[in-house]
């Protein structure tokens, strides 16, 4: 019997640092370095996600057949190293600043993995910021043939691209370069609407219904969609090829100051926010459709942090000749690990393809002895159920009106909880979003949340007519329903929703299950396990600070309940 192949794939030095791990094609682990580290969105080398992957199949680096990173730096540093000098001498103070950093660490990626793996002799496959993410895509899609198309802020030149993916193979047909960015002006927004770049954009997306797109003409003097979907931005307006903040004076003579006091907003801003996710709208399906158009292919594969854009994602479903579109659910950076990996396994070793992804659910996990040894060593008080009880009570707290913190096996890869690594409360009353908002996830009370809805019932509520497993898509809810889960559903009565079902997720589908049986909907609202600013919890201890520091007022934990009133 032949050895198993073992591939890692790794992300880092931008933001969201990931580390991927195959096994003869397929993914057996795969994780955020920010899950260990506790540093949200952390850029660093993914030394500690590496050493997950890595004991997650019992091997150490000298068993590795190839390792590969998810971007060229070379080709990067041509991009920044040419930007300055075409802008010099205005972003000369951040070109001393970030220099030191290049020329110490990231120009010698190659031997920085090599210190890294220890034991580690074989070859390092750097791989196209962009074809990372296509590969990322396609190579997970159930698709033999599709078109691929990827939209972020900027890899190493391009900043949007497109292709057509076959059986083993990638061939990358058009792309767009820096500076002119769809997911650059999109991050300039978000900047001059106080939120932090590769973070806030999507509270932007969550702003928008608040809004109306009054400003888009105004937004079409600094940015042009051409019929191929590419834009074209006017530098006049922009600081970011300069190394500054996102935006200038004129860009601020253009629309106005921004908002006075963070999360604070006038009506202005908030159709500011509005018109930029409505041309980004505009942009996204210009794009699909041209791709449509140059391919003659129907199913569509998305990826990029723009591909995070879930209104986008529906625009495009509801607006091309695309019927099949698949967007993988780590579509930012940290899946460029994903990608990379496979992009070796398929297409550098001719290896065939494994169609087995469907639930992200690739990180770390325990066992109930480990859970039940934590709650001992640190005297919780606890009690301990049976599967089919454990969703009894359960369902019956959120029936309730509880708000329950929901740890279950492994946790997800990409910015999503998808019902291992959830907060869960009843959708019903409309008071449970500023509940979840302001006491628990300690967030801006605007902000949505999502609905897990029974597969085989979501078109009875919604808008919808595919599956959502991934929070990649909204849809609106039906007028007569949107009233009865006003929790989870925004202003505009749309909603981020994720169909969950029992074949792929049996124990949420059977919690889901249980609370229809008490209320009549096949619904529960979910975010993410954490609190504002921090990464989603990897582990029990994790789980329970965040469970004790906020006003949750349960948390399961595996087959555990941990009441806050027994604490």
């Amino acid at each position: 019997m032949a050895s198993p192949r073992y591939i890692l794939g790794i992300s880092c030095f931008y933001h969201d640092s990931a580390a991927c791990l195959l096994k003869d094609g397929e993914v057996i682990a795969a994780a955020h370095e920010e899950r260990f580290t506790r540093i949200k969105h952390d850029s660093a080398f993914p030394k500690r996600a590496i050493e997950f992957c890595l004991a997650e199949a019992g091997i150490t680096p000298a068993q590795l057949e190839l390792v590969g990173f998810y971007e060229k730096p070379f080709l990067k540093f041509d991009r920044i190293l040419m930007t300055f000098l075409s802008t010099w001498p205005r972003g000369a103070l951040t070109f001393l600043r970030i220099m030191p950093l290049w020329l110490r660490e990231r120009l010698w990626t190659r031997s920085t993995l090599k210190k890294e793996l220890p034991g580690y002799t074989g070859k390092i496959a750097f791989i196209e910021h962009h074809l990372s993410h296509a590969a990322s895509a396609f190579f997970c899609s159930p698709f033999d043939e599709s078109a691929v198309l990827t939209i972020d802020g900027v890899g190493e030149w391009t900043t949007a691209a497109w292709g057509i993916g076959r059986g083993t193979e990638i061939h990358m047909e058009e792309e767009m370069r820096f500076p002119h960015s769809l997911g650059l002006l999109y991050s300039t927004f978000t900047a001059y609407l106080g939120f932090k770049v590769n973070e806030g954009e999507y509270k932007v997306m969550g702003l928008a219904p608040y809004g109306e797109p009054k400003y888009l003409d105004k937004i079409r003097q600094i940015a042009h969609i051409h019929k191929d979907g590419s834009i074209w931005l006017d530098m006049r307006y922009f600081e970011y090829q300069h190394g500054h903040a996102s935006f200038g004076k004129k860009f601020v003579k253009l629309f106005g100051p921004p908002p006075k006091e963070r999360e604070k907003f006038s009506q202005h801003h908030l159709d500011v926010a509005a018109s930029i996710q409505k041309f980004t709208e505009e942009a996204m399906v210009t794009m699909a459709e041209y791709v449509q158009q140059k391919t003659g292919l129907t199913n569509l594969c998305l990826a990029g942090g723009v591909a995070l854009n879930c209104v986008g994602n529906s625009e495009i479903k509801n607006r091309t000749n695309f019927k099949n579109i698949f967007v993988q659910p780590a579509a930012g950076d940290a899946g460029g690990a994903l990608g990379a990996a496979y992009y070796i396994w398929n297409t550098i070793l001719e290896q065939p393809r494994n169609k087995n992804f469907t639930l992200p659910y690739f990180g770390s996990s325990v066992s109930n002895e480990v859970v039940e040894d934590f709650l001992k060593k640190n005297n919780i008080v606890y009690k301990k159920f049976e599967q089919d009880a454990l969703l009894r009570e359960s369902a019956q707290l959120l029936a309730d009106g509880k708000v329950l913190g929901w740890m279950q096996s492994r946790s997800e890869y990409g910015p999503r909880a998808l019902g291992h690594r959830s907060i869960l409360a009843d959708p019903r009353p409309e008071h449970m979003r500023n509940t979840v908002n302001l006491k628990i996830k300690f967030r801006e009370a605007f902000r949505p949340f999502a609905p897990s809805v029974i597969a085989e019932k979501a078109h009875e509520w919604f808008e919808f007519d595919q599956e959502s497993p991934y929070m990649l898509f909204t849809a609106q809810a039906h007028k007569d329903k949107a009233e009865q889960i006003p929790a989870v559903t925004h202003i505009d009565r749309s909603a981020r929703l994720q169909t969950v079902r029992h074949d792929h997720e049996p124990l949420y589908h059977g919690l889901i299950a249980e609370f229809e049986k008490l209320t009549g909907i096949p619904i529960i609202l979910n975010t993410s396990f954490n609190r504002k600013d921090e990464p989603i919890v990897e582990t029990p201890a994790d789980a329970y600070d965040c469970f004790m520091e906020t006003g949750m007022d349960a948390l399961v934990i595996h087959n555990f309940l941990i009441l806050k009133e027994r604490q």
